[in-house]
């Protein structure tokens, strides 16, 4: 029985294997040569038996030309070559995709060679418009241009944008604005697809005999479609204004989000449609359906995002498929998706998120390059194509026009939008520490941009339930146009005119990566001790979750254990490194570089006696013990004048008494003549305090100055009014001297202050010159009274001979 199986098993594959093959047919006619059968060699019962097949003959390729000849008659006509023929059927459909994508591609290049083209029309108004000439001269030809089809247009072209937009997606300005972006994208839409619905049923039940037949449910259906923000066309426009991060970040996943409401609302309106009668339930479980749709969609995406992190774990040795599998689980999450009607938009963004952390730490450098700009491609390619179709299939479609609905729909659609963000900023402001501003409310509702989701969503309809649909597709190309084309174009020169802050293009640094961990750790104690569990408390926790778990399993090698930071630092050597490379600057590598980054370029095998040991936990203890007590210093406040902590003096009054009556003796002995000044009058204690302080080597004491009164001086607290000191005080011509010629000239020396021993505080110590007495001539010198203004060019106080 085994021998038997296995002599049948090649025929049973050429007939399995012959209807797929191309012009292999078998044919059923009296020529067929029976073979034998082969039975049970044993003829037990339940035996197998082979069914009759064909000969090798009749299968062969080279008996097919004697087979047909016998078949039909007559002999085929004879070619002048054999070989060469015209065959364009049999290359028609990968040869004008072809030729559209290098349309595409040329077009693209075009747009960008014209630099003064490109600063006043935006990419996707240009590709709009050579679709449209492309249309008009297919159709003048005598030919039907093609249409974009929804099926083309959400399996094939709209996947690539997404997967760009979420594996790219800067999370965490994300997930800082997610409450901002969900109240934009999920009650924004509702709002803008009831508040259109509404009012476009009222116009049709006053516009006239030709649209009273459109019913509620149809309007809420058209409201639906045309409601939600496009994502392909955002993309199109901000990338090119280089809006601020907050608002690009607000509008942008506000597109990426309301695909959810979208597809609830469009299958829910579709299928209540087809109802007789719509009850309470059919909207409980409509409203229901919404979360089931996002949620399911996340779902989805997060399982296929972890399924693709669990494999790129194992690629170590095989490399060229990397990139591959991070397609191929995001495409299978995508359509896994759409197969229970889920949201295709979510579970694409969830899977490029979930995966990238883990992805980017298995695959090499050379595989995470190639997934950068192969998404980059095809999403451009794509978003490319988009545009065009759309001018192509505008010239190509069947349009109805009414003016009083397409009017209609444009002028509700922009008051929707200018009322739903006015209302929800309102609200929101209330619960942001950054406000959005008025400017930024203005950017949020003119970026409310329609594309080709609206398009393919109304093409999808079907005529028998919805007759109206060629007018659906004429409103909404009319919006699609006028968004695009107006509000695309304006743009631009009011975020100029509005002086809207712009993205600023600058790389991220260690330093930034460090204080950014540093205040997540900062706000997450602050949220602790209040007992407020907030968004940090929560982050904190996820980020433990993940490093404790889920890194251990999804990512191989060391690397699970390794610190972000010094991840990231080993990022940012290995980028520096590879644009040295690719500059020819190789040779002139800083030190700041490490040699591990040359090498990770083309990595080699090193031996297991090089690699660096674990440090220990005593070690690790004892580096950061040095670390703490070098890095962070306790800093030391010194002693300085400040007028509010001086003490009361008991004895101002009786000083300032004496004050007066020195002033009027000085007043009187400059009225006799006889003056016992010198003659180059002294400054005041500020003025020489802060002239020593400047320049403490142009005034050094005399030598013959013993007996002379001297004034210390602290030149490094100037301010400090207990800094000067009287001593030696000896009024001329006392102690049985006469006052000399020299010392009449000289005055009064200042020397400087010797310093104090240590231990003791030059302030609040008592010295030998705070007696009363000392105090009270401090007090008489502080404030000499009138003087005369010094002549220009004199000195204030000369420097020793």
């Amino acid at each position: 029985m085994g021998a038997a199986a296995l002599r049948a098993l090649p025929w049973a594959l050429l007939l399995l294997l012959g209807p797929l093959l191309p012009g292999q047919r078998l044919q059923a006619d009296a020529t067929r040569v029976s073979e034998p059968t082969w039975e049970q060699p044993w003829g037990e019962p339940g035996g197998i038996t082979a069914a009759p097949l064909a000969t090798a003959q009749e299968v062969h390729p080279l008996n097919k030309q004697h087979h047909n000849h016998s078949a039909e008659g007559h002999p085929k006509p004879r070619k002048a070559f054999p070989v060469l023929g015209i065959d364009y059927s049999h290359v028609r459909i990968p040869f004008e995709i072809s030729l559209w994508i290098l349309l595409a591609c040329l077009m693209k290049m075009g747009f960008h060679v014209m630099s003064s083209v490109s600063k006043v029309v935006p990419e996707s108004c240009l590709l709009i418009v050579v679709g449209l000439l492309v249309g008009g001269l297919i159709k003048a030809v005598g030919e039907k241009p093609p249409i974009l089809k929804s099926d083309i247009f959400f399996l094939f072209l709209l996947p690539p944008i997404i997967l760009d937009a979420g594996y790219f997606l800067p999370l965490r300005q994300f997930t800082e604005n997610l409450g901002t972006i969900l109240i934009f994208a999920v009650v924004g839409t509702l709002w803008n697809a009831f508040f259109l619905g509404g009012l476009m049923y009222a116009v049709c039940q006053i516009g006239g005999s030709g649209l009273n037949h459109i019913g509620l449910l149809a309007n809420l259906l058209f409201g639906s479609i045309i409601s939600a923000v496009d994502p392909v066309a955002v993309l199109a426009v901000f990338e090119e204004i280089h809006i601020n991060e907050l608002l690009h970040i607000l509008v942008f996943g506000e597109s990426l989000l309301n695909d959810a409401v979208t597809v609830v609302l469009y299958h829910l309106f579709e299928e209540f449609a087809n109802f007789e009668q719509v009850t309470i339930i059919d909207m409980v479980l409509g409203f229901l359906s919404f979360f089931v749709v996002s949620l399911g969609g996340v779902f989805v995406g997060v399982i296929y995002g972890l399924i693709a992190a669990f494999t790129s774990r194992f690629t170590s040795n095989i490399r060229v498929i990397e990139p591959l599998f991070v397609f191929l689980y995001s495409y299978m999450a995508y359509l896994s998706a759409e197969i229970f009607h889920l949201s295709g938009i979510m579970a694409l963004i969830a899977s490029g998120v979930v995966m990238r952390p883990y992805v980017e730490a298995n695959i090499s450098h050379k595989s995470h390059t190639t997934i950068k700009y192969f998404l980059k491609m095809w999403s451009s390619v794509s978003e490319t194509l988009i545009f065009i179709f759309l001018g192509v299939s505008t010239v190509a479609g069947q349009h109805y026009w009414n003016w009083t609905f397409v009017i209609s729909t444009l002028l509700f659609c922009l008051i929707a939008r200018v009322l739903g963000v006015l209302v929800l900023t309102w609200f929101i402001n209330k619960f942001r520490i950054v406000k959005l501003t008025p400017k930024d409310q203005f950017i949020i509702a003119y970026g409310g941009l329609r594309g080709a989701i609206a398009f393919s969503l109304c093409y999808l309809l079907d005529y028998e339930h919805f007759n109206m649909r060629d007018m659906f597709l004429t409103a909404i190309i009319t919006v699609i146009f006028f968004t695009v084309f107006v509000q695309g174009m304006t743009i631009r020169p009011l975020v100029d005119l509005l002086a809207v802050k712009k993205k600023q293009e600058t790389k991220r640094s260690i330093n930034e990566e460090i204080h950014t961990q540093f205040l997540d750790h900062l706000l997450t104690g602050i949220e602790d001790i209040c007992g407020h569990y907030g968004h940090h408390h929560w982050k904190d926790k996820l980020n433990r979750f993940n490093k404790k778990y889920v890194k251990k399993c999804l990512i191989a090698g060391e690397r699970s254990k390794e610190p972000q930071l010094i991840a990231f630092y080993h990022k940012m050597e290995m980028k520096q490194a590879i644009e040295l490379v690719e500059s020819g600057g190789l040779g002139k590598i800083p030190s700041t570089i490490s040699a591990v980054s040359i090498q990770n370029i083309s990595p080699k095998t090193l031996p297991d006696s090089n690699a660096l040991s674990a440090l220990s936990k005593d070690k690790e203890d004892e580096i950061r013990k040095i670390l703490r007590s070098n890095l962070q210093k306790t800093r030391q406040r010194l002693r300085s004048y400040n007028r509010h902590t001086l003490v009361a003096d008991p004895y101002e009054d009786v000083w300032n008494q004496m004050l007066m009556k020195r002033q009027k003796m000085q007043q009187a002995e400059l009225q006799n003549a006889y003056l016992t000044v010198p003659a180059n009058r002294i400054d005041s204690p500020t003025m020489s305090r802060a002239r020593i302080g400047s320049d403490p080597l142009a005034y050094e004491p005399k030598p013959d100055s013993e007996n002379l009164p001297i004034i210390t001086i602290d030149p490094a607290s100037p301010q400090s009014p207990e800094s000067m000191d009287l001593s030696n005080e000896v009024p001329k011509g006392c102690g049985g001297l006469p006052p000399s010629p020299e010392e009449d000239e000289e005055g009064l020396v200042m020397r400087p202050k010797e310093p104090s021993s240590p231990g003791t505080d030059d302030v609040f110590t008592p010295g030998t010159s705070d007696s009363p007495s000392s105090q009270r001539m401090l007090r008489c010198l502080s404030d000499p009274g009138p003087r005369q203004e010094p002549e220009e060019g004199e000195p204030f106080i000369p420097k020793g001979q």
